[in-house]
């Protein structure tokens, strides 16, 4: 005699089934979803784009994360993606220079790794490529204003002795450099031209009227500034920044403006007589 089946009362608990899962490959569906909406950083459509190919992409944002630029890229005014260019690098230990063809001193940065990473960094854009060079056109106030008119900037951060000749040429970049020395690579450069840039933006600054009166915006180094205290150490602010006339205090800050060019920067002063 066989016993019946027993039926689980109330009082004795079920114990749950154990589902079966698949050991294998997790199925992939399609999705209409645009792939860079699955990105954790998506491109914002209206952002003014900065990019940034470089060996040293944990150097970003840095001092662009602070004060009116770090809040202008949590805020969606502009928005900052580097390119690591060691992922692009060559065999098993990712190789992205090479010794100079023709011998000499250093390593040169290969055109296929710093080639492909462009490429990659640079896709889609609509906007100029720009090598940080000590041998590139000097980066001036006007050449900021005219990258904030643009919808954003690739950066290529240098290296060692610097970039295969091919890629410059291959991809119409222009060189640019900050001034007459040299630094041991492109980022602070970058972060530099940056800053100047974006705080161009409009939004960025508290009151518009900053970037139209300060140093070179007409091509005449800045007048002198003051504020409280009224004295300080047996000095006084200016009478004429007190007086309440704005026609009085614009002449003196022009005349300021004038002199200090003049005897601090030349070449600045002849430039600005040339253009008058």
């Amino acid at each position: 005699m066989t016993d019946a089946p027993q039926t689980p009362s109330a009082e004795t608990p079920t114990k749950p089934v154990r589902e079966e899962r698949s050991v294998g490959r997790k199925s992939i569906s399609a999705s209409l979803k645009p792939r860079e909406l699955l990105t954790e950083k998506p491109r914002l459509a209206r952002a003014w784009d900065a990019r940034v190919v470089t060996l040293l992409p944990q150097a970003f944002p840095g001092i662009l994360g602070e004060s009116l630029t770090g809040k202008a890229l949590k805020d969606g005014v502009w928005q900052l993606e580097t390119t690591d260019l060691r992922t692009f690098g060559e065999g098993r230990h990712k190789n992205v220079d090479d010794t100079p063809s023709g011998g000499g001193a250093g390593m040169v940065m290969r055109a296929d790794v710093v080639g492909n990473a462009l490429a990659t960094a640079h896709r889609g854009a609509r906007h100029p490529m720009i090598y940080l060079s000590p041998r590139g056109k000097k980066f001036d106030q006007g050449m900021a204003q005219a990258l904030a008119r643009e919808n954003g900037v690739t950066l290529l951060c240098g290296r060692f002795e610097g970039v295969d000749e091919r890629v410059l040429e291959r991809f119409d970049i222009m060189e640019v450099s900050l001034g007459d020395f040299v630094l041991t690579g492109g980022e602070l450069a970058a972060q530099m031209i940056l800053d100047a840039t974006v705080r161009l933006l409009p939004g960025v600054l508290g009151n518009a009227d900053s970037t139209v009166e300060e140093s070179f915006s007409n091509g005449l180094l800045e007048h002198p500034q003051y504020t409280r205290p009224a004295e300080w150490e047996g000095m006084s602010i200016p009478d004429v920044l007190t007086s309440g006339n704005h026609k009085k205090i614009d002449q003196w800050r022009q005349q300021q403006s004038e002199h200090i060019t003049q005897e601090r920067r030349p070449d600045l002063w002849q430039a600005h007589l040339k253009k008058d």
